[in-house]
């Protein structure tokens, strides 16, 4: 097929399901909920939707795969992703996986509500797995349905695509589809389930490999079968690393270590908080994987975390990502110790994840902040005073950062006036005491010394720190409002939101109502500032 020509119909993308050919399967061919020994995948079917309905999808995926523009709307593409159709090629599978949630393991988890298409080779040549969430049960749904309510899907669809437009390695979201069931769900886990509607998300990535992949094979000593999937993943998804083998697999958990710092990183610099960074949650490649209990920072607070489930441990908080992500790379190097038998390569990749994380996260403060680059020296001492004042009173992060760009660096600028000119950032303006006043003043007199000693003009410098500081995010108040207008059948505040979140740096002219703070009622309002990972 010529690459300029698109796709006119889904039965000509063109599969290869490598995955499934070079790795067992589970012998066992009914679907029944149970331990799987010794495979990596178990064969499955989608369960057939009552009455599919177009919500929504996104075009740059629907470009990825080299689909025409009108594809997506038709009929066919609806029974597809839905579930109810396969096209030639498709090989419906889940895969077996297990993990440590929430600091303990937790045996055998797996796909329990993710069903595996197979795998497209796009125009390009590059390797694309097509997935369905909510689309029925799996050998490793354990007690659930395999099935998922709409507000989850619209929350995953959403922040799937702003992650992408924000910059930020993650799994894509292809299309949204009601099913036209119900499912039933208790939201907090609290005694109270209720019907709500049934959608399915079809999620795009070049691979969903996670931690708990490696690790389900480390804990039940199958070490030929973790050697094989370790081998069949550097040869699919890290080629340029050369034929497995001891070193091979030393720089490819290297490499593990380095992609997972630089997101870590990306989630601090935006105030993305994932919510359950369980190691079943970790993706090999260094994407954002499983929207669950995921939020926004809205006030900045080191300790906030949107999961309830959390919400005394405070394990997966917004200041304990980087430390999370260390420990989860620690269990993934447990995993595959028994292919190296040396545990000094292992801590070696390990130290290099503090390394990157460190310089990394000190350029991206540098940039948030409109320094040409970090200096230890000025700028330790000016990040920890800024981070106390952002903590000391509710400030939101986001308009915060984008109202810094407009501070002066003359050195006859008013104090008042840019104090005056951050105050959209603050919930309560009455948190503005005297003393704090004088403690932000004496910081905003230091910040504008500090910019004076770099050779960068005011304009320039905003347009530094409006690249890396976005204007919008998918607040938890916005994506709530969505679901609430998608539940009555308004599906048109998820294509508004699909739109802004496509240029989340652009001022948007006519928006702006998109990026003021959380207002005042969803300050407890379940699905605004508390989540469950029903949600």
């Amino acid at each position: 097929m010529s690459p300029s020509r698109k796709i006119a119909h889904l039965d000509e993308l063109v599969f290869d399901n490598r995955f499934l050919r070079e790795l067992p399967a589970d012998p066992e061919p009914l679907n029944t909920r149970r331990q799987v020994l010794s495979a990596c995948y178990s064969r499955v079917q989608p369960v057939k939707t009552a009455k599919p309905h177009y919500v929504a999808h996104a075009q740059e995926v629907a470009e990825l795969l080299n689909l025409s523009e009108q594809l997506p709307l038709s009929e066919d593409f609806t029974q597809v992703f839905s579930g109810n159709r396969l096209t030639p090629g498709m090989e419906p599978h889940a895969t077996c996986y297990g993990g440590h949630q929430f600091g303990n393991w937790a045996g055998q988890l797996g796909d329990g509500r993710a069903i595996y298409l197979g795998d497209v080779i796009n125009h390009r040549g590059e390797r694309l797995t097509l997935q369905l969430k909510g689309a029925g049960p799996t050998p490793y749904s354990r007690n659930a349905d395999g099935l998922a309510v709409l507000r989850s899907s619209v929350r995953e669809f959403l922040c799937s695509e702003a992650m992408h437009h924000l910059g930020i390695p993650t799994t894509r979201a292809f299309s949204l589809l009601l099913t036209g069931d119900t499912v039933v769900r208790d939201m907090f886990y609290n005694g109270n389930p209720k019907p709500e509607p049934g959608a399915v998300v079809c999620r795009v990535a070049p691979s969903f490999t996670r931690f708990g992949h490696f690790q389900i094979f480390a804990a039940r000593r199958e070490i030929e079968l973790l050697k094989q999937l370790v081998d069949y993943t550097i040869r699919t998804d890290f080629p340029h690393l050369g034929e497995p083998d001891r070193d091979t697999y030393i720089a490819w958990f290297k490499e593990v270590c380095l992609s997972t710092a630089d997101l870590i990183v990306h989630w601090q610099r935006v105030g993305f908080v994932h919510g359950v960074m369980n190691t079943d949650n970790m993706s090999i490649l260094g994407l954002t994987i499983d929207y669950g209990p995921y939020g926004w920072i809205d006030n900045y607070d080191p300790d906030w975390t949107p999961n309830t489930t959390d919400s005394d441990e405070r394990r997966y908080r917004f200041g304990n990502q980087p430390q999370i992500a260390f420990w989860n790379l620690g269990q993934l190097g447990n995993a595959i110790y028994s292919l190296i038998e040396e545990v000094e390569p292992l801590q070696e990749a390990l130290s290099s994840y503090r390394e990157r994380f460190e310089t990394s996260w000190q350029t991206m403060v540098a940039q948030k902040l409109g320094l040409i680059a970090y200096e230890q020296q000025t700028d330790d001492d000016l990040c920890l005073e800024l981070f106390d004042l952002l903590k000391a009173i509710e400030t939101d992060m986001s308009i915060f950062y984008r109202k810094l760009a407009l501070i002066s660096k003359n050195p006859n600028s008013e104090p008042e006036n840019d104090i005056n000119t951050l105050m959209e950032a603050y919930y309560l303006p009455e948190q503005l005491t005297a003393g704090y006043r004088s403690r932000l003043t004496r910081w905003l007199m230091n910040y504008r010394k500090r910019l004076q000693k770099d050779d960068l003009e005011d304009e320039q410098r905003r347009i530094t720190m409006n690249a890396v500081n976005p204007k919008y995010v998918l607040r938890n108040y916005l994506a709530q409002q969505a679901i609430d207008k998608a539940g009555e059948g308004d599906f048109a505040m998820i294509h508004e939101l699909l739109d802004l979140m496509r240029h989340p740096y652009d001022e948007q002219p006519g928006k702006e109502h998109f990026a003021v703070k959380r207002p005042d009622w969803a300050r407890r309002r379940p699905g605004c500032s508390m989540l469950s990972c029903s949600s």
